[in-house]
Protein backbone atom coordinates (compact mmCIF):
# COMPACT_ATOMS: atom_id res chain seq x y z
CA UNK A 1 0.00 0.00 0.00
CA UNK A 2 1.37 3.88 -1.20
CA UNK A 3 1.99 6.11 1.45
CA UNK A 4 -0.49 8.01 -0.36
CA UNK A 5 -3.49 5.36 0.19
CA UNK A 6 -2.29 5.20 3.74
CA UNK A 7 -3.00 8.69 4.19
CA UNK A 8 -5.59 9.25 2.34
CA UNK A 9 -7.80 6.30 4.44
CA UNK A 10 -6.35 8.02 7.73
CA UNK A 11 -7.45 11.23 6.45
CA UNK A 12 -11.34 9.55 5.70
CA UNK A 13 -11.22 7.39 9.08
CA UNK A 14 -10.76 10.90 10.70
CA UNK A 15 -13.33 12.74 8.95
CA UNK A 16 -15.70 10.12 9.81
CA UNK A 17 -15.05 9.90 13.58
CA UNK A 18 -15.33 13.69 13.52
CA UNK A 19 -18.51 13.62 11.76
CA UNK A 20 -20.23 10.73 13.96
CA UNK A 21 -19.00 12.28 17.13
CA UNK A 22 -20.01 15.62 16.98
CA UNK A 23 -19.39 18.39 18.39
CA UNK A 24 -17.08 18.86 21.65
CA UNK A 25 -17.84 20.63 24.47
CA UNK A 26 -15.83 23.40 23.97
CA UNK A 27 -18.28 24.02 20.83
CA UNK A 28 -21.36 23.00 22.82
CA UNK A 29 -20.82 25.85 25.30
CA UNK A 30 -20.81 28.39 21.48
CA UNK A 31 -24.32 27.02 21.06
CA UNK A 32 -27.11 30.16 22.24
CA UNK A 33 -29.14 29.14 25.12
CA UNK A 34 -33.14 28.42 24.46
CA UNK A 35 -35.45 31.60 24.61
CA UNK A 36 -37.01 29.82 27.55
CA UNK A 37 -33.44 29.45 29.20
CA UNK A 38 -32.49 33.26 28.52
CA UNK A 39 -35.74 34.61 29.55
CA UNK A 40 -35.41 32.85 33.01
CA UNK A 41 -31.78 34.32 33.12
CA UNK A 42 -32.75 38.09 32.43
CA UNK A 43 -36.12 37.89 34.67
CA UNK A 44 -33.94 36.80 37.71
CA UNK A 45 -31.45 39.61 37.47
CA UNK A 46 -34.25 41.82 38.40
CA UNK A 47 -34.34 42.93 42.31
CA UNK A 48 -37.20 41.62 43.22
CA UNK A 49 -38.52 37.88 44.39
CA UNK A 50 -38.81 35.80 41.44
CA UNK A 51 -39.91 31.68 41.35
CA UNK A 52 -38.70 29.92 38.82
CA UNK A 53 -40.90 26.04 38.96
CA UNK A 54 -39.36 23.64 36.46
CA UNK A 55 -42.37 20.90 35.35
CA UNK A 56 -44.18 18.87 32.55
CA UNK A 57 -47.67 17.90 32.37
CA UNK A 58 -46.93 14.58 31.61
CA UNK A 59 -45.06 14.75 34.65
CA UNK A 60 -47.61 13.19 37.58
CA UNK A 61 -45.69 15.25 40.38
CA UNK A 62 -46.33 18.08 38.49
CA UNK A 63 -49.77 16.90 38.33
CA UNK A 64 -50.22 16.26 42.07
CA UNK A 65 -48.67 19.84 42.82
CA UNK A 66 -51.67 21.18 40.66
CA UNK A 67 -54.39 19.38 41.60
CA UNK A 68 -53.44 20.71 45.71
CA UNK A 69 -54.44 24.56 44.38
CA UNK A 70 -51.28 25.31 46.46
CA UNK A 71 -49.32 27.10 43.36
CA UNK A 72 -52.77 29.31 42.59
CA UNK A 73 -52.89 30.08 46.47
CA UNK A 74 -49.24 30.39 46.27
CA UNK A 75 -49.49 32.70 43.42
CA UNK A 76 -52.70 34.54 44.30
CA UNK A 77 -51.06 35.39 48.39
CA UNK A 78 -47.95 36.78 46.48
CA UNK A 79 -48.63 39.58 44.06
CA UNK A 80 -45.51 41.30 43.98
CA UNK A 81 -43.54 38.03 43.23
CA UNK A 82 -42.80 36.76 39.49
CA UNK A 83 -43.27 33.23 39.16
CA UNK A 84 -41.79 31.39 35.72
CA UNK A 85 -43.12 27.94 35.12
CA UNK A 86 -40.65 26.52 32.41
CA UNK A 87 -42.25 23.22 31.16
CA UNK A 88 -38.85 21.23 30.18
CA UNK A 89 -38.51 17.69 28.87
CA UNK A 90 -41.72 18.08 26.91
CA UNK A 91 -40.73 18.16 23.62
CA UNK A 92 -41.54 22.10 23.06
CA UNK A 93 -44.89 22.01 24.85
CA UNK A 94 -45.25 24.72 27.16
CA UNK A 95 -48.44 22.93 28.96
CA UNK A 96 -50.43 26.36 29.17
CA UNK A 97 -53.47 24.16 28.72
CA UNK A 98 -52.87 22.60 32.01
CA UNK A 99 -52.36 25.75 33.75
CA UNK A 100 -54.96 27.29 32.49
CA UNK A 101 -57.30 24.50 33.77
CA UNK A 102 -55.73 25.66 36.98
CA UNK A 103 -56.11 28.87 36.73
CA UNK A 104 -52.84 29.72 37.03
CA UNK A 105 -51.52 30.90 33.39
CA UNK A 106 -53.62 33.70 32.96
CA UNK A 107 -52.44 35.36 36.77
CA UNK A 108 -50.85 38.39 36.33
CA UNK A 109 -47.46 37.46 38.06
CA UNK A 110 -47.30 34.35 35.99
CA UNK A 111 -45.37 33.45 33.10
CA UNK A 112 -45.25 30.20 30.98
CA UNK A 113 -42.67 29.41 28.87
CA UNK A 114 -40.64 26.04 27.33
CA UNK A 115 -37.67 24.72 26.71
CA UNK A 116 -37.56 23.36 23.01
CA UNK A 117 -35.65 20.15 24.09
CA UNK A 118 -36.76 16.52 23.64
CA UNK A 119 -38.44 14.41 26.62
CA UNK A 120 -35.56 11.97 26.24
CA UNK A 121 -32.45 11.01 25.37
CA UNK A 122 -28.78 12.33 25.02
CA UNK A 123 -30.41 15.87 23.94
CA UNK A 124 -32.75 16.35 26.93
CA UNK A 125 -31.01 19.46 28.73
CA UNK A 126 -29.38 18.51 31.93
CA UNK A 127 -29.49 22.37 32.96
CA UNK A 128 -31.03 24.87 32.97
CA UNK A 129 -30.26 28.71 34.15
CA UNK A 130 -26.63 27.78 34.38
CA UNK A 131 -27.97 25.26 37.42
CA UNK A 132 -28.20 21.53 36.82
CA UNK A 133 -31.42 19.73 36.82
CA UNK A 134 -32.23 16.40 36.90
CA UNK A 135 -35.49 15.73 38.38
CA UNK A 136 -39.30 17.28 37.68
CA UNK A 137 -40.54 18.94 39.62
CA UNK A 138 -37.95 21.54 40.60
CA UNK A 139 -38.10 24.85 42.29
CA UNK A 140 -35.81 28.02 42.30
CA UNK A 141 -36.11 31.27 44.42
CA UNK A 142 -34.07 33.97 43.51
CA UNK A 143 -33.49 37.97 45.34
CA UNK A 144 -31.66 40.32 42.64
CA UNK A 145 -29.95 37.98 40.71
CA UNK A 146 -29.44 35.52 43.51
CA UNK A 147 -30.25 31.74 44.56
CA UNK A 148 -31.80 31.84 47.68
CA UNK A 149 -33.28 28.53 47.69
CA UNK A 150 -33.40 25.78 45.28
CA UNK A 151 -36.17 22.78 45.56
CA UNK A 152 -34.86 19.89 43.53
CA UNK A 153 -36.03 17.10 44.28
CA UNK A 154 -40.14 16.37 44.06
CA UNK A 155 -42.93 18.25 44.69
CA UNK A 156 -43.00 21.52 46.65
CA UNK A 157 -44.82 21.68 50.33
CA UNK A 158 -46.66 24.90 50.09
CA UNK A 159 -45.84 25.78 53.49
CA UNK A 160 -42.36 25.06 52.74
CA UNK A 161 -41.86 27.66 49.73
CA UNK A 162 -44.62 30.38 51.85
CA UNK A 163 -41.44 30.04 54.43
CA UNK A 164 -39.02 30.53 51.97
CA UNK A 165 -40.91 33.68 50.05
CA UNK A 166 -41.07 35.32 53.43
CA UNK A 167 -36.98 34.35 54.26
CA UNK A 168 -36.34 35.65 51.35
CA UNK A 169 -37.86 39.23 51.37
CA UNK A 170 -36.26 39.79 54.92
CA UNK A 171 -33.24 41.73 55.49
CA UNK A 172 -30.98 39.88 58.04
CA UNK A 173 -27.52 40.28 58.73
CA UNK A 174 -25.35 38.56 61.36
CA UNK A 175 -22.87 42.12 61.17
CA UNK A 176 -21.85 42.81 64.94
CA UNK A 177 -22.64 39.52 66.41
CA UNK A 178 -20.12 38.67 68.23
CA UNK A 179 -17.86 35.94 66.95
CA UNK A 180 -17.71 32.28 68.67
CA UNK A 181 -14.54 31.48 70.31
CA UNK A 182 -12.32 28.42 68.39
Amino acid sequence: MSIFRLSLRVALIATAFTWVYGQDELDKGLVPKSSADQTVVDAIKSPGLTVVHLWAPWCSNCQAELKTGGWLKKIKDNPQVRFYFVSIWNDGGDGRAMLKKFGIADQPNVTVVADPGPRRGENKIKQFAGLPVSWIPTTWIYKGGELYYALNYGEVRFAVLQQFLEDSKSEWSHKGEPKLEE
